[in-house]
Formats: C-alpha cells, structure tokens, sequence
C-alpha cells in the first residue's frame, strides 16, 4: 500500500487554461475492446474498471477516450466510472 506522500502526484497546468492535470493520464483505448477493425481483442469490463477506479485511487486525474474506441464500448466503461464515483476525473475526447 502507497503512502500518502506516494500517492501525492503532481499536476501541471494544461496549455493556457485552469486545468492542472498529471502528467500521465488513463488511456481507455484497449477497454474498447475486441470486435472492431483497430481492436485490442476481448477484455473483461470488470478488470477495466478496476484498473480506472485503481489509477484515479493513484491520483491520476483524467482518462482519454473517444467514440471510435470500441464504437463506443469505451465511453461506456468511462461513464460507469463517473456514475460510481463521487470525484470524478476529466474525461478527454
């Protein structure tokens, strides 16, 4: 288990705006799954949110998603992210 002092991580401010965000963020790509031309093959949506609600418990604070990946099974897994969550990162598409 991280300390506290571990699991503080830095945030940067984001090009000219108010957002600060940590220098690496979630990428959902892969939970998108298989099925689709660009596909990373099946995976288990269970482990996926596990591996978000993981990240964000690490502090990071954005995840990156778009509709294309798994036509939209990403965006998905994403949003029952921000549903079971009461501190919910950016989200980036």
């Amino acid at each position: 288990m991280l300390t506290q002092e571990q699991n503080a991580i830095q945030t940067r401010p984001l090009g000219n705006s108010d957002l600060h965000i940590t220098p690496v963020g979630y990428g959902a790509w892969a939970i998108g799954g298989g099925g689709w031309q660009f596909g990373w093959g099946p995976q288990d949506d269970e482990e996926s949110v596990g591996a978000i609600h993981r990240a964000l418990d690490l502090g990071i604070n954005w995840i990156d998603t778009a509709a294309v990946y798994g036509l939209g099974h990403s965006e998905e897994i994403v949003g029952k992210i921000l549903k079971e969550r009461s501190d919910c990162p950016y989200v980036f598409t």
